[in-house]
């Protein structure tokens, strides 16, 4: 059975997200909030919760997995950043934005996308969420979490944790965040290309 954590939305308890993140270190598979629906997240070696996340999404691996990222600094690690996307990225985070781009060496070859050898990273503006990344120190391997044959996203902590009990290790709630998943930009080829209109405002990069 997954763990439950009710986590203050605003000021999330210090001694929760901790325990939080030592289980995520520990290898769990976490269902978490962010400015943009609940996600599925884990540890960036943790082989096998990638594979628990293909399978409760059923994804192919042309899927792209996200990066979630606490600042620049972080998401700059991972992936390659030229200074006209580094500007144009700059200005909009933290914010309801993935961002695809070439990965680096340090992005292990199984999440990257086969042919295109790209990676979604991005920096969402959620309390909670960023509470967690800093404990962590490093980012959350993610994927929103929409079940397959599901018309959108589910928002309630406690719905995910009785649809998921047996296939998640934690859940945290920290109320409703929305059905709206992040708006994705592809700019792996130097240009912006959005790929899907989300909760983040897409006329930027038009």
């Amino acid at each position: 059975m997954a763990k439950y954590f009710d986590v203050h939305p605003e000021n999330p308890q210090q001694r929760t997200i901790g325990s939080v993140a030592d289980s995520i270190r520990g290898g769990s598979l976490v269902a978490y909030p962010t400015d943009s629906c609940y996600a599925l997240g884990c540890q960036l070696g943790n082989h096998d919760g990638v594979s628990r996340i293909r399978s409760i999404r059923q994804l192919d691996d042309r899927h792209h997995f996200t990066l979630v990222c606490q600042n620049f600094a972080q998401l700059g690690q991972f992936v390659h950043v030229d200074n006209d996307v580094f500007r144009a990225i700059k200005a909009a985070t933290p914010g309801s934005y993935t961002f695809i781009l070439p990965a680096t060496k340090e992005v292990p070859r199984q999440l990257q996308h086969p042919k295109k050898k790209t990676v979604g990273v991005r920096i969402p503006a959620h309390v909670v969420t960023q509470a967690l990344l800093a404990e962590l120190g490093e980012p959350l391997l993610s994927s929103t979490l929409l079940l397959p044959d599901e018309p959108e996203p589910m928002t309630q902590g406690w719905e995910i944790k009785d649809r998921l009990d047996h296939v998640v290790d934690i859940v945290v709630d920290s109320g409703d965040c929305g059905t709206q998943p992040t708006t994705v930009i592809d700019f792996s080829s130097g240009e912006a290309e959005i790929v899907r209109r989300g909760a983040g405002d897409p006329s930027r990069f038009e």
